[in-house]
């Protein structure tokens, strides 16, 4: 296997940027990615869900900016080894390392950039009884088609960003939609609270799922106010589960990385303390960290800068705007 400039860890958005800015850039590129298709959680967890903090966008949706996105990482070439999980890392010195997938694929690299957003994630279930039972029966940790809430009589539990982004999004296609959060404070922006207050969306606050109902579909939920104890039930067609993802660096813990709650740690430049290994978007950790896409991409260009320099030191840390270099044809 040919030995590449950069292999990018991770085929969500910082990593597709990241792939596209070391193709401006002339190298050699190589992607990884656990899932069959490029894009990440934009694809794979909430393709029909808008995306408003996108600079250009004044909203846009998530499969269609995953599609955008991966247009762009696309149009120098980089090869792809998607279903692959990247397994061990293999140090060979001043040749860089080689990557070993848990099929057994060796796959040589001079550099690389690991962008593995939050990691194997795996949704945070609710702890009732019976609750796989129902899951795709009514029950969902996600929304891939929002046709399949049409005319449904929905539940939503959470007080985040997704629960607030999918009440507001599903409001006018469901019969109704009630928000299930177990106290009255939020974590969503406060702009996504505001516009789903003005909504006619029952909030059903200080409560929890206690009970699923149901046959061969779920039917109805019972809830258990948190300070009363008291509790209610509600015939329902459909409930949506956001309260978070476990997520895990899995295999990457490792390989000798300095890890802090969940994340590597990295240094003003995006370096982990692996030399020629960086980390950016979600997985990497530094004072003053946001999570953003908008910001994801803007330390993924840094890191693959970086790298360049570190494989050719004759090379600028910046290279210039991209209005001044030549693209590919299209």
């Amino acid at each position: 296997m040919e030995r590449v400039d950069i292999t990018i860890l991770g085929g969500g958005p910082v990593g597709l940027f990241a792939a596209f800015y070391a193709g401006l850039r002339g190298m050699s590129v190589r992607i990884i990615d656990s899932l069959p298709e490029l894009g990440g959680q934009l694809t794979a967890l909430y393709p029909e869900k808008y995306v408003y903090d996108m600079p250009g966008f004044a909203k846009v949706l998530a499969k269609d900016l995953a599609a955008e996105m991966v247009a762009q990482a696309l149009q120098f070439g980089p090869s792809l080894a998607l279903e692959e999980t990247a397994e061990t890392l293999i140090d060979e010195e001043d040749e860089g390392y080689t990557i070993v997938t848990r099929a057994g694929t060796q796959l040589p690299t001079k550099t690389v950039v690991i962008a593995a957003g939050a990691g194997a994630f795996s949704p945070t279930k609710l702890g009732v009884d019976g609750e796989d039972a129902f899951v795709g029966r009514g029950l969902y940790y996600g929304v891939k088609q929002t046709s399949e809430f049409e005319g449904k009589r929905l539940a939503i539990i959470g007080g985040g960003d997704s629960a607030f982004d999918w009440a507001l999004h599903l409001h006018p296609i469901a019969h109704n939609v009630k928000l299930v959060h177990r106290r009255d404070q939020f974590r969503a922006h406060e702009d996504t609270v505001r516009k789903v207050k003005a909504t006619d969306v029952d909030f059903c606050l200080w409560r929890i799922v206690k009970t699923l109902h149901g046959e061969d579909r779920l039917s109805a939920v019972t809830l258990e106010h948190t300070q009363t104890k008291e509790t209610e039930t509600h015939e329902i067609d459909a409930l949506i589960v956001n309260v978070g993802f476990k997520s895990s660096l899995g295999p990457l813990r490792d390989w000798g990385l300095t890890i802090e709650k969940n994340q590597i740690v990295v240094d003003g430049l995006y370096r982990t303390n692996l030399a020629r290994v960086f980390a950016v978007g979600d997985v990497c950790a530094f004072d003053g960290k946001l999570k953003l896409i908008a910001t994801g991409v803007g330390e993924a260009a840094t890191a693959v800068c970086v790298a360049k320099t570190l494989i050719d030191p004759s090379a600028k840390l910046f290279p210039g705007h991209s209005s001044d270099m030549e693209m590919p044809s299209s």
